[in-house]
């Protein structure tokens, strides 16, 4: 059996877990490749919303298994927060966990250490949500890295106390004032829980249950232009958010991958610093922001908001070799006339039609196409065919433009306001 895979393709935040939840059914396994608690998969159903950080957004789902592979991050204070939220709602976790061995672990001076890292970057941070993910990512490179897979062995207090230590130095060399008692006490007791749950060697487990003819659905977290190889550099994230790092964050074959479901908004939006070629800074910005919502499910951070950005989205796909696309948030653009698609760059005299090399010091002028809005309310809609004529035609622009199918369209944040279409 092969393996599908579901990412998103600006900078994150595109409602990749609501199309998780609407797909499991199909799947007998959903997979997290990569990232950590920095990511915050939202769904809604039944009239409660829902945050996942780090557990795979099929846990809701009866009959299927979530694993959180290697490549992921992990948190044990976080990772048992959000366990323990599940089960106060009586969502049976333990049977349908499983998790990783070789993922590595986030340590309280990882999170001292991004926060050290900020602070000295003063206006030039790059919008850090210091859950310490990338000095985690850097000791993982550096290989000094503790992984879940140590502490079921009998000297993991040993290993923890020498990198404890030398991030003790990193801390000190920056005459950063820090005081670990309650944060090591916290997370200690993390740990004992995290030793209960299903801990596998889980490259073998996943080819295992391919082998047999199980489904799996890999899960990615934050999206394509925040990816460390070909995002918006230095303003990314520390792991491969593509469809190539499904293959190192699971220890799947590359040719194990069949179809990549791209996500993306019918807009774009933002968290933190870094370039963004379409940002509206004026009233429709605002009001784009105000009518999606537009809050981090994480950090809670207000979203930069601004029109879709074509260049961006046609480098997404090509990079991860998407075969269909899912469209959010069509509701939040109803109001808004005309709609505006960004085709390509201006760069001095030059205009661009893809995603050049550095949009981080460049001056770039987006050049907008414009196409009718609608009005109409799309949150109680039922079916593609009810949709206004206006949203058919930018819809049919997009995939005409993007060369690849759109397969659903979300009407709004509950699993049922998804629109399927052929």
């Amino acid at each position: 059996m092969a393996l599908d895979v579901l990412l998103g393709l600006q900078w994150g935040d595109e409602g990749k877990g609501k199309i998780v939840d609407v797909l499991t059914p199909k799947y007998d396994i959903i997979a997290r490749f990569q990232g950590g608690p920095n990511a915050g998969h939202t769904l809604e159903f039944n009239g409660i919303k829902h945050v996942l950080h780090t557990i795979p957004s099929g846990i809701f789902r009866d009959n299927v298994l979530n694993v959180v592979g290697n490549g992921v991050v992990i948190d044990p204070i976080i990772f048992q927060k959000e366990i323990d939220a599940l089960t106060k709602m009586d969502v049976i976790v333990n049977d349908k966990l499983f998790i990783s061995k070789k993922a590595h672990l986030i340590l309280p001076t990882h999170r001292l250490l991004d926060a050290a890292s900020e602070k000295a970057k003063g206006k030039e941070k790059i919008g850090s949500t210091l859950k310490g993910i990338g000095p985690t990512y850097m000791d993982k490179t550096g290989r000094n890295g503790l992984r879940v897979g140590d502490i079921l062995s009998s000297n993991f207090q040993e290993k923890y106390e020498q990198l404890k230590s030398k991030h003790c130095k990193m801390l000190d060399f920056q005459e950063f004032d820090y005081d670990l008692t309650e944060m090591e006490t916290e997370w200690f007791k993390s740990i004992e829980f995290l030793r209960t749950l299903n801990i596998i060697d889980s490259e073998h487990f996943l080819n295992a249950q391919m082998k047999e003819g199980l489904s799996i659905l890999a899960e990615g977290a934050q999206g394509t232009l925040l990816d460390i190889d070909f995002g918006t550099y230095p303003f990314v994230t520390s792991s491969n958010t593509v469809t190539a790092g499904t293959a190192t964050g699971l220890g799947i074959a590359p040719n194990k991958i069949e179809g990549v479901n791209g996500i993306f908004k019918a807009y774009v939006t933002r968290v933190g610093g870094g370039p963004f070629p379409t940002e509206l800074l004026d009233k429709t910005g605002a009001d784009m922001q105000k009518a999606g919502h537009e809050f981090g499910a994480t950090t809670g951070r207000p979203r930069r908001c601004g029109w879709l950005d074509l260049p961006a989205l046609k480098y997404a796909i090509m990079i991860n070799g998407v075969t269909e696309l899912s469209m959010m948030k069509a509701d939040v653009l109803s109001g808004f006339d005309p709609i505006k698609v960004c085709t390509h760059y201006k760069i001095g005299d030059e205009l661009y039609d893809y995603f050049p090399y550095d949009i981080c010091d460049e001056e770039i002028e987006p050049v907008y196409m414009e196409l009718k809005g609608w009005k109409e309310d799309l949150t109680k809609l039922e079916s593609i065919d009810q949709i206004p004529s206006q949203l058919s035609d930018y819809i049919e622009f997009l995939e005409s433009e993007l060369e690849t199918p759109i397969t659903i369209v979300s009407v709004g944040p509950n699993r049922n306001q998804t629109l399927l279409r052929n």
